[in-house]
């Protein structure tokens, strides 16, 4: 099976002069994503939970809404010079009919999409909108999570160089906590995850990411019908926005006992005050 570090030769240079030496690195290796030996997408990804990164993307994309969806995920053809499986294309068969066309998926920083128009199609595309009454967080359970995500990163531990995605209860017990070198894949990773368990929706769950808030994480979000997001860094202008047309409640700069919410305080408990104030 694929490996998640790879070892390369380095030059260090410090005050103390120059040490040749290999370093651990994140491994990052495409995979096409079949849907009935048709070719959906190539994503880049770390390798590893391929199955349930698969799962999420398709809940994410509208294409599957449940496990009823799905007859089977499989890896297929594709081997390196020695004949070997790369394990780099999953094959996915579906129940029902499905057209397929071939699509360019934006994997980048750049959710793809902009403006007004996409948070309607979001708005409108979502098989489970979040309830105006999810499960109440409190703020005090909420800011630990970064650190129990981060103790559980044990790859970005060796390389310095994954994101992470995590999914908790809302009384702060980890789930599901998956790495990768696209923070959009490690976030599909946790949603298959629940998926396959039958979690979905997941209204009683909360999703935590180890880096920024984009517009394309909380449309995942939201796609899984997940009430809560926070992330240790910044959000997106349309992140915020999107979260606000959909009823997510949006934490950032979640370090240490502070963080920012931008959405959804109302569905927050704040220790020491009588009721959230609605941002």
């Amino acid at each position: 099976m694929s490996r998640v570090t790879a070892r390369r030769p380095t030059l260090r240079i410090s005050p103390n002069g120059e040490v040749r030496r290999p370093d651990t690195l994140a491994v990052e290796e495409p995979l096409e994503i079949r849907i009935a030996g048709q070719s959906l997408t190539v994503t880049m990804r770390t390798p590893g939970a391929d199955i349930d990164l698969v799962h999420g993307f398709l809940l994410s994309e509208n294409i599957i809404g449940s496990m009823d969806d799905v007859v089977s995920a499989r890896y297929c053809a594709g081997t390196d010079a020695d004949g070997h499986n790369t394990y780099n294309v999953l094959d996915v068969e579906l129940r029902g009919p499905a057209t397929v066309r071939p699509r360019n998926f934006l994997t980048t920083g750049a959710c793809g999409v902009c403006g007004k128009t996409a948070l309607d199609e979001v708005r409108s595309h979502t098989r489970y909108p979040i309830p105006a009454h999810a499960s109440a967080v409190d703020t005090a359970v909420l800011a630990g999570m970064p650190e129990s995500l981060r103790a559980r990163q044990s790859v970005f531990d060796a390389t310095g160089g994954l994101h992470a995605a995590g999914l908790f209860t809302v009384g702060g017990e980890p789930l599901a906590v998956r790495e990768d070198i696209g923070r959009h894949n490690a976030v599909d990773k946790v949603i298959g995850w629940a998926l396959r368990e039958n979690r979905i929706p997941a209204h009683d769950l909360v999703l935590i990411v180890s880096g920024r808030a984009s517009f394309e994480l909380v449309q995942k979000a939201v796609m899984a019908g997940i009430p809560t997001l926070g992330a240790v860094s910044a959000p997106s202008s349309l992140a915020v926005d999107l979260a606000v047309e959909s009823g997510l409640t949006l934490v950032g700069f979640l370090r240490g006992d502070t963080m920012n919410v931008y959405s959804g305080s109302d569905s927050l408990v704040i220790p020491g005050t009588a009721a959230a104030q609605s941002v």
